[in-house]
Parts: C-alpha cells; structure tokens; sequence
C-alpha cells in the first residue's frame, strides 16, 4: 500500500478552532488527539495565547482560516523557530505525563487500539500508531470521501464510551480538538515513524505503560 502525500496543487478544505484543520481527500495525516485531563486548562490558554501573539507579530492574520497559508509563506528559518517553539512544545506538553494517565492500563489501551483499527484497509488505512498514558500519535491515509474531522470524532466517542463504561463514570474522556498535520514528504513520513516509535522511550515509560502498533506491509 503506498501513503499517498499531500498535493499543493490538489482540492483542499481549511477549517479552524484553536487549532487548524487542512482537509484533502485520499492523504496521509499525522494526527495527536489527547484525554481532557492532558493538559491543564490554564497552561493550554497560555500557549494559544503566546501562540496569537506571535503569529500576529510576524503579520499572520490569526482568525483567517487560511492562516496557515500565511505562515507557509514566511521565510523557512522562521517557520523553524514556530515549529521550534509551538508545535514541539504541544507534543511536549503531552510526554510530560499530566492527568490521571488511565491508558497506561493495557486493557483501556487496547480499546484504543481495536478502536483505530476497526475500520482499516475499508475507510483508510492505518499506519503505525501509539496508544500512550494520555494521548495517541498516529498515521494515517484517508480512503475515498473519508472526511478527517468526522473520522477523529468516530473514534474518540466510540472509545470513550467503552473506556468510561470500563471506569464506572460519565462525562467527556478526549479533549475535542485533535492535532492534525498533512504529510508533504517520503522524508517526513519517516521522520514521525520514528518519532512514534520512539515517543515511549523519550517519556521514560517501561513495557506495557503504552501500546505501539507497527504495520506490517504486504510483501
């Protein structure tokens, strides 16, 4: 099965909240999606906050939902320092292991990961992901008309559902809003395998704190 890459030239759909969404049909996405208790409410706001500032001083429009675009035109050694700054400091955020952590419990772990590979290979195809205490870093192409944000919300509120049922308790398990990313380059598909692969390692977690799925491609 080949990944298929993001295509400037191809149809794309841009959508926001405090975080961007770029929609293409038929690519691969690295995607983070977190539980609610990940990230303190007030070190969350401050991040967006520091994250606003920044981008307006450097004159991107921030509540324009083509606000990426802008930040895709401005000289590479700085879309450096905000990737350097924001984008490593989010997934940061998620390996310093805050909130209870309930998915270092295998058995929740794998509802997680039933979860995700319940539709494979029919409405896309999953790439290797990692279920860890609090958060979940995978990749994946999106088949047909698939659409992102509806799939992010499949799996979310049909896990939840189990893991809460699992827990005895109510209430909202994920935060709403995923992490999403487009993948541009054979290289950087790469790169966030190993980054995935690695992620347990980095956050000092022992076997069977996390679960790592690597897909096996056909031979």
């Amino acid at each position: 099965m080949s990944f298929d890459l993001f295509d400037p030239s191809g149809q794309l759909r841009i959508t926001t909240s405090h975080l961007p969404h770029w929609f293409q049909p038929g690519v691969t996405y690295f995607i983070t999606f977190r539980t609610d208790d990940s990230i303190p409410a007030d070190l969350a706001n401050r991040w967006h906050q520091r994250r606003t500032e920044w981008l307006s001083r450097h004159g991107v429009r921030v509540f324009d939902p083509k606000w990426q675009r802008q930040l895709s035109r401005l000289p590479e050694p700085v879309q450096a320092e905000y990737h350097r700054v924001f984008s490593r400091e989010f997934l940061g955020y998620l390996d310093q292991g805050m909130g209870e952590c309930v998915l270092r419990r295998p058995e929740l772990s794998q509802i997680v990961a039933k979860t995700l590979l319940h539709f494979d290979h029919s409405r896309y195809e999953m790439d290797d992901f990692v279920v860890m205490p609090n958060h979940v870093h995978l990749l994946v192409c999106l088949k047909g008309d698939t659409e992102l944000e509806q799939q992010c919300y499949s799996w979310k509120k049909f896990s939840a559902g189990q893991i809460n049922e699992r827990l005895g308790r109510r209430g909202r398990f994920w935060q709403e809003e995923s992490f999403d990313h487009l993948i541009r380059s054979a290289e950087q598909f790469e790169a966030i395998r190993r980054y995935i692969a690695g992620n347990p390692r980095t956050s000092g977690l022992a076997e069977g704190e996390y679960f790592h799925y690597v897909r096996k491609d056909p031979k």
